[in-house]
C-alpha cells in the first residue's frame, strides 16, 4: 500500500512532511515517542509554573485570590482555543509540525513573562502564549496513537502521558530551587531552552503513514480533478472539504464530539482545580513553607507517573471505559478525604494516594478518545471535542478562587470532586470503546468511493454509447 502510495505521488506536488513514508521502520515509533515524551515534559513544566508563581504573584502585584484564580482561567481559555485551532493545524499541516512549533511558540511567550510589569500585560500575555500549550496534548497523542499498534497502545499512550507528570517534577523542583533565592522572573525565563530542541528534533521524525496517505489522496483529488466528477456523480454523498461538516454530518462523530466535549468540561475542571490551588492549599492552610510544600507535591507527582503508566497497562487488559471511569471515580472520592482526615502525619500518604488516583483518568484519556474518530478527522475532532471542553474548564482556577475567598479550600474541593464524578459518568453510560483504529487511514474508504464512482462512470458511458434498439 505504502509503495503505490509513493508511486502515484511521485507525480505530485507535496509538502515536506508528506511522501515520507520510505524513512518509517519498525524503530521509527520509539524516536517519535522521545520527542512527544520530551515535548510533553515541556508542557508539564509550563503549567505547573503558574501554580508555584502564584504566592509570589499576589504579593507582587496585590492579587485577590480571583484575580490570581484568572491568570489560571485566562492560561485555560488560551489553551481551549490553541486546541481548537491546533486540531486543525495537526490535520492540515500535520501532526509532528503542529507539535514543534507549539513548543516553540510557548516557550518564547513564557519567556516574556518575566518581564511583565503589571498584573495586566501578565494576563494578556499569558492568555496568548497559552495558544500553543493547548495544541501540544492533543497532537502527541494523535502523534503516537497513529504510530502505535492496537494491541498496546493504551500502555504506550499511558506512559506518554507520565511526560507531562515529569514536567511537573521538573517546575516543582525548580521552583525550589529558584524562586527563594532569585525571585519568580527567573523561573519564567529558563523557558526558552526547550525552543532549540523542537526545532532540531522535527527533522528527525517523519509524520505517521496514516496522515500522509490520506493527505496524498487528498492532494491526487485535488489535483487531478477528481473532485467535482465526484460531486456530479453521487451528489449529496461527496465528502465535504469542511473537516468540522464532515464531523457533525456524520451521526456518530456528532455524538461522540459531544460526549467528549462535556467529559473534556468536567474532567479539565476538576483536575486544573486542583492543579492551580494545590501548592497553594499546602502552603496557606496548612501553614507549609514553600521547599516543604514542593517536596510533598514531588510525591504525589512521583505516584501520578505509576497511576499513569499502570492504568494504561490495566486498559490494554482490562478496557479503556472501565479503567477511565474507575480513575475518575476514585478521584473524586479521595479529594474530600485530603480536606477532612489529613494531619501533619499522615498528608504524606495522602497527597501520594490522591497523586495514583488523580492520574490513572489522564493514563487513558488520550487513547479512548482517538479510537472514537477516524483518522480523516481525528486531529480536529479530538482537538476541538477536548479544547472546548477546556474553554468550559477554564472557569476552574477563578471559580474555586471565588469560593476559597470566601471561607476555606472546603467546598472548593468538593465542587472538584463532583466534577470529577460526572467526568466518569458521562462515558461509563455512553461511550463505547475502540470504535476505530487510529493506524487505519481513511484512504481506503475514498478509494473504495473512488472506485465505485469509476464503476458508476464507466456504466453510465456504455449506456450512452449504445445504440438505441428501435421498437
Amino acid at each position: 500500500m505504502n509503495n503505490e502510495m509513493q508511486n502515484s505521488a511521485g507525480a505530485l506536488k507535496l509538502p515536506n512532511n508528506v511522501g515520507t513514508m520510505h524513512r518509517i521502520n519498525s524503530n521509527t515509533w520509539k524516536m517519535a515517542f522521545i520527542f512527544a515524551f520530551v515535548s510533553l515534559v515541556i508542557d508539564g513544566v509550563d503549567i505547573m509554573l503558574l501554580s508555584f508563581s502564584l504566592t509570589s504573584l499576589k504579593a507582587e502585584f496585590g492579587l485577590s485570590s480571583f484575580q490570581a484564580g484568572m491568570l489560571g482561567s485566562a492560561s485555560l481559555a488560551g489553551m481551549a482555543l490553541g486546541g481548537i485551532s491546533g486540531g486543525w493545524a495537526c490535520d492540515k499541516f500535520g501532526r509532528v509540525k503542529t507539535i514543534a512549533w507549539s513548543v516553540v511558540f510557548f516557550s518564547v511567550m513564557t519567556c516574556i513573562l518575566g518581564m511583565t510589569q503589571s498584573y495586566e500585560q501578565f494576563l494578556i500575555l499569558r492568555f496568548v502564549g497559552a495558544f500553543g500549550l493547548g495544541s501540544l496534548y492533543m497532537a502527541c497523542n494523535t502523534l503516537m496513537a497513529e504510530y502505535v499498534p492496537t494491541k498496546y497502545r493504551t500502555t504506550v499512550l499511558g506512559t506518554l502521558q507520565t511526560g507531562q507528570t515529569v514536567g511537573y517534577i521538573v517546575a516543582t523542583l525548580l521552583a525550589g530551587s529558584i524562586i527563594p533565592d532569585h525571585g519568580w522572573r527567573m523561573l519564567f525565563y529558563v523557558t526558552i531552552v526547550p525552543a532549540a530542541f523542537a526545532l532540531i528534533f522535527m527533522r528527525f521524525v517523519p509524520e505517521p503513514a496514516s496522515w500522509q496517505e490520506a493527505k496524498i489522496e487528498q492532494i491526487k483529488r485535488r489535483e487531478l480533478n477528481l473532485e467535482p466528477v465526484l460531486q456530479m456523480a453521487v451528489a449529496e454523498k461527496a465528502p465535504s472539504e469542511s473537516i468540522y461538516k464532515r464531523i457533525f454530518g456524520h451521526s456518530n462523530h456528532r455524538k461522540m464530539f459531544l460526549l467528549w466535549m462535556s467529559t473534556a468540561a468536567f474532567l479539565q475542571f476538576g483536575y486544573y482545580g486542583v492543579n492551580n490551588w494545590m501548592p497553594t492549599y499546602l502552603e496557606t492552610e496548612l501553614g507549609m513553607n514553600f521547599k516543604a510544600m514542593t517536596g510533598y507535591m514531588v510525591g504525589a507527582y512521583t505516584a501520578m507517573i505509576l497511576g499513569k503508566i499502570l492504568s494504561g497497562y490495566a486498559a490494554d487488559k482490562l478496557g479503556r471505559r472501565v479503567t477511565f471511569v474507575f480513575g475518575t471515580v476514585a478521584t473524586a472520592a479521595f479529594l474530600p478525604v485530603i480536606i477532612f482526615y489529613n494531619t501533619p502525619a499522615n498528608i504524606a500518604y495522602l497527597l501520594v494516594t490522591f497523586g495514583f488516583l488523580y492520574g490513572i483518568p489522564y493514563g487513558v484519556n488520550a487513547t479512548y478518545m482517538a479510537e472514537s474518530f477516524s483518522t480523516d478527522v481525528r486531529g480536529t475532532a479530538i482537538g476541538g471535542a477536548y479544547n472546548m471542553g477546556r474553554l468550559g474548564a477554564a472557569i476552574a482556577p477563578a471559580t474555586i478562587g471565588m469560593i476559597a475567598a470566601g471561607g476555606s479550600f472546603t467546598m472548593a474541593f468538593i465542587v472538584m470532586g463532583a466534577a470529577y464524578f460526572i467526568a466518569g459518568v458521562i462515558p461509563g453510560l455512553f461511550i463505547r470503546e475502540r470504535q476505530y483504529d487510529p493506524q487505519q487511514a481513511a484512504v481506503a474508504a475514498e478509494q473504495q468511493k473512488l472506485a465505485k464512482l469509476d464503476t458508476h462512470t464507466s456504466d453510465e458511458s456504455k449506456a450512452i454509447s449504445k445504440p438505441a434498439t428501435a421498437k
